[in-house]
């Protein structure tokens, strides 16, 4: 195609210094008495027909930022650019016709379909709301979508408590693209579901996108998944990103030493690497509150590489490779930004290495004890 560069290089969605805080009030007065942080100042681009992947522990603030860039939530502060249209700070009005552009898949399956009502009345709600009528109306357009999804035309008249857990993330699935969007913020969409049906709603999510020209930015916590269906990942830790990069570069030499934790978990299947050499990094201690977070780098408190500048200076996220992004002030598999910078006396015991090198039959994972006593 002669628009395929100026799809994939212009950028679709542009985030710069988004913020929000949600406030804490306390007493009569309700007076307030403090803020939790849960995104606290990133930026990053989203290009036409690409897939973003978010991911980071529970509580980083993704899920946050996925309701802030679809205009669910009011940012506290920095700015929201779609398709060269400033929206941070829309009304419910302003916003109405670009709802049809924005949409939003949710990760609850269970709860983001009204029970009272009919698939058919749940998959149409977008061309009510919007007053589009569809050539050959909304019922045979609704039929279509279905079928589209995997789902049978006839499920029209049904309620949701007749589906699983898989054509019920099928049935939000096809309500979010019913007005053919052009940007589609998935917050974990295949969490809540059986393993054996992530796959099928993920390739359903990549055939989808191939034929309607979709962008999207996907939130998980699943590396596997992210892995799968992503051009590139953000990493982010207590409200801010600390890496940005193309998946093949992240998963083969992450930079932030928070990212290298986080691939250090990641399970290898193959079984030509049964036996080869492996080491998990288990960080030791909680995520600091984002009531209070850390000083300077976030992530000083539990790395192990931290130093006297980590606690003072908050490290910028800055390119130091060709299309990757890491806020760090001793990067992995890059410079040292701070050479010879005194470490922090908490940094030896930050972590625990362990070994995960995969068992083989000839050493089991549990050493053979005494044979158990006979009753």
């Amino acid at each position: 195609m002669t628009n395929e560069p100026t799809r994939t290089n212009d950028p679709l969605l542009k985030v710069e210094g988004l913020v929000k805080h949600f406030p804490i009030k306390k007493g009569l007065l309700q007076r307030q008495s403090g803020a939790v942080k849960a995104v606290d100042g990133i930026d990053f681009e989203v290009r036409r027909g690409e897939t973003l992947g978010v991911v980071g522990e529970s509580g980083c603030g993704k899920s946050t930022m996925g309701r802030l860039i679809t205009r669910l939530l009011e940012p506290s502060g920095g700015r929201i650019e779609f398709d060269g249209t400033d929206i941070t700070h829309l009304s419910t009005g302003g916003m109405r016709p670009l709802r049809r552009d924005i949409q939003m898949i949710f990760q609850d399956p269970y709860g983001s379909l009204n029970p009272r009502h009919t698939i058919g009345s749940i998959v149409s709600a977008p061309f009510r709301l919007q007053g589009v009528e569809p050539e050959g109306g909304v019922k045979k357009e609704v039929q279509g979508l279905l079928e589209r999804v995997g789902l049978s035309p006839e499920h029209y008249n049904r309620y949701p408590h007749e589906f699983s857990g898989g054509q019920r993330q099928r049935i939000g699935i096809a309500r979010a693209l019913a007005l053919k969007p052009r940007l589609v913020v998935a917050d974990e969409p295949v969490s809540a579901l059986d393993v054996s049906i992530q796959a099928q709603v993920v390739n359903l999510m990549d055939d989808l996108q191939d034929e309607l020209g979709l962008t999207y930015v996907i939130i998980a916590h699943d590396l596997s998944v992210i892995r799968h269906v992503s051009d590139r990942i953000a990493v982010m830790y207590l409200g801010k990103i600390v890496e940005l990069a193309d998946r093949t570069s992240l998963y083969q030499a992450p930079m932030h030493p928070y990212t290298k934790a986080l691939m250090s978990a990641v399970p290898v299947p193959d079984p030509r690497r049964r036996g080869a050499k492996s080491e998990r990094i288990l960080l030791k201690g909680d995520v600091p509150s984002p009531i209070a977070p850390p000083s300077g780098c976030r992530f000083h408190t539990r790395c192990w590489k931290a130093t006297e500048i980590c606690r003072a200076q908050e490290p910028p996220l800055l390119e130091l490779a060709p299309g990757r992004r890491v806020a760090c002030h001793h990067p992995e598999n890059a410079p040292d930004q701070a050479p010879g910078d005194p470490a922090l006396a908490s940094a030896g015991e930050a972590i625990e290495v362990v070994d995960a090198t995969p068992k083989t039959a000839a050493s089991p994972a549990v050493p053979e004890g005494p044979a158990p006593k006979k009753l």
